[in-house]
């Protein structure tokens, strides 16, 4: 240590003092506590420590000193474990401070650590836009039109931002669900199209149920989706971004089939091909039911569940694998025993091994309609072992995904508190 007098030197954090000799704070294993040997003037002292007393050649930390006593032990002992009764944010903080990671934290604390930073990781991302660099460089202060197309960017992306965003989000709801009633509805004997119409009079009625309530009550709701789309489209801050994320392809998806139909109806007219465009308009005014996705922009619920998807598609793609290695050994051993062998009774449900995958897809996730079953004493063994195979299976993965789970909806539930905030902000203005 080139700064100091005596040969020990005296740690003081929080009112506990530590005494050690110069040589061990060389190599010791706190990074803060170390820099001390390196220091050669009292200001460099003072940029490690808050004070310092060179008559008694001791270091004052304002620090908690319950949680650096534990920390201590880390030192002495090499485990580091929470303490009793402190927040773990707030012992984390004083390992960052004195130069710990979350990684020399033992198993058991660091689950722990996890689970509690899951409830904050978004609100320093939440704050970005706003507050940090980057936010600053695209809106900067005294642009009265980058502050206007900010306000109308929130009021169409996140319905808790402003009153005016949750009346618009309430009036998108009701054309979502005015636009699946009029689709279940449509599909009722009294409202659905006979088949036998002839050629010319199907050309006659695709044209005439335009002007029909409901053909008009789908053009209304058609028309504002397309508005909403088009004045979110413009409003984004980067449109390859915008057409790319998934609520905004199924926004499209959701759109298109009715403009495709439309054009179908108009270019076919009373062509012979209308029978061949008339299925193909059946699949396109099917695909309306894209509408309800279109609800997970104003409900936490369904966007977590489309969260929870992105973060854990690895697991998911564990748990088919598990699935499809499952389902080959099982379909190819049912398959045998059920028909391959001569045993004399064979049976035909099981003919194939592809048959016999539908089988083993029904046990393994415990359905068991009942279409087809195991006869042989052999295959229903071998249905049993199925059925606890795919118990075990199937509960690997779904820990993880829980998990993750849990921790997407704590996200975005602190995000739309933290929107309803201002929110009540607002009212009160």
């Amino acid at each position: 240590m080139n700064f100091g007098r005596g040969p020990s030197v005296v740690l003081n954090v929080g009112g506990t003092r530590y005494s050690f000799s110069r040589e061990v704070l060389k190599d010791f294993p706190l990074r803060r506590v170390s820099r001390l040997h390196g220091c050669l003037s009292e200001q460099d002292v003072l940029e490690v420590c808050d004070d310092y007393d060179r008559e008694r050649n001791e270091y004052f930390f304002d620090r908690h000193s319950e949680a650096f006593g534990f920390i201590m032990l880390y030192v002495r002992h090499g485990h580091l474990r929470f303490v009793p009764h402190m927040c773990e944010l707030s012992f984390y903080n004083e390992m960052i401070y004195w130069g710990l990671e979350g990684s020399h934290l033992d198993y058991c604390c660091q689950r722990r650590l996890d689970d509690r930073m899951s409830e904050t990781c978004t609100y320093y991302a939440a704050e970005e836009p706003n507050g940090g660099p980057e936010g600053k460089g695209r809106r900067p202060p005294g642009a009265e039109g980058g502050k206007w197309l900010e306000r109308m960017r929130r009021t169409f992306e996140e319905p808790t931002s402003s009153v005016a965003a949750q009346v618009l989000a309430t009036v998108s709801i009701l054309f979502v669900i005015v636009s699946m009633v009029v689709l279940c509805a449509s599909t009722l004997p009294e409202w659905r199209a006979p088949e036998n119409r002839s050629v010319e009079e199907q050309s006659r009625y695709t044209a005439e149920s335009v002007r029909e309530p409901s053909g008009i009550i789908e053009a209304i709701c058609i028309g504002w989706f397309t508005a909403e789309c088009i004045v979110r489209f413009i409003v984004s801050k980067n449109k390859c971004e915008f057409v790319r994320r998934p609520l905004n392809i199924i926004d499209l998806l959701a759109i298109t089939p009715y403009y495709i139909s439309v054009l179908m109806t108009v270019f076919t007219g009373e062509n012979s091909q209308l029978q061949r465009a008339g299925v193909t308009l059946r699949v396109l005014r099917m695909m309306r039911i894209f509408w309800v996705i279109k609800l997970a922009r104003h409900f936490i619920g369904l966007q977590t569940l489309g969260l929870t998807l992105k973060r854990c598609y690895r697991e998911m793609v564990m748990l088919l694998v598990f699935i499809c290695v499952a389902m080959a050994i099982f379909s190819a051993l049912s398959q045998l025993l059920e028909n391959g062998l001569d045993l004399g009774t064979k049976n035909k449900d099981y003919a194939s091994i592809p048959a016999a995958c539908w089988w083993v897809i029904i046990s393994m996730t415990t359905v068991g309609y009942g279409d087809m079953c195991p006869i042989t004493v052999p295959g229903r063994i071998l249905g049993g072992i199925c059925v606890v195979s795919g118990i075990v299976l199937l509960a690997l993965p779904i820990t993880f995904i829980y998990h993750s789970f849990v921790q997407c909806y704590h996200e975005l539930k602190f995000r739309s508190a933290r929107y309803s905030r201002s929110l009540s902000a607002e009212f009160l203005n």
